[in-house]
């Protein structure tokens, strides 16, 4: 029974506190949350700001590595340009002097038909037209032989000629690169 009058008292003691008082006395339960948040917060803030500073470091590295990279391969771009233009003036340049050959020769062996027409009519006997024919199929094979190498190794210097440029870049570009 004793239990029972302490009880009572203390029930009439809180019954007399006014509700502002027992607001002060007691934090709510929003505020306590609301602070444990801060506390939280503040605990949690500078590693937070220590990651958000080293994703900014990086990203301003990523970007200055990048334009390195881009200003790297813009300049092999052009170089790569300027190769294929020197390429291809070479090819030009080639293309130009084996038609010059190819005229050349084809009018060297329009002279020499015409040259062997006039000899036959000029022919006497049958004989003079065997040794002219003879002699003119020899004459021909030399000579077309001789086009055949002039030719061939005036188109090999123009390919080589065309190649060397592309070949040049290619072989700085892996030097570059690796």
């Amino acid at each position: 029974m004793a239990q029972a009058p302490k009880k009572a008292r203390r029930m009439a003691v809180a019954a007399k506190r006014s509700a502002p008082a027992r607001a002060v006395s007691a934090p709510a339960p929003a505020e306590a949350e609301f602070d444990a948040g801060v506390r939280e917060a503040a605990r949690i803030a500078p590693p937070v700001a220590e990651i958000q500073q080293s994703f900014r470091d990086a990203l301003e590295k990523g970007v200055i590595e990048s334009r390195a990279v881009f200003a790297k391969a813009r300049t092999a771009a052009d170089e790569t340009a300027s190769a294929f233009e020197l390429s291809f003036a070479a090819v030009k340049d080639g293309a130009l002097a084996i038609n010059a050959k190819a005229f050349e020769s084809l009018r060297a062996n329009a002279d020499a038909n015409f040259d062997f027409l006039k000899a036959i009519w000029a022919a006497r006997s049958l004989s003079d037209v065997v040794t002219l024919q003879t002699e003119f199929a020899r004459k021909q094979v030399e000579t077309m032989t001789s086009q055949t190498k002039d030719l061939g190794a005036l188109t090999q210097k123009a390919v080589v000629d065309a190649v060397e440029p592309i070949k040049e870049q290619v072989a700085k570009s892996f030097r570059i690169a690796v």
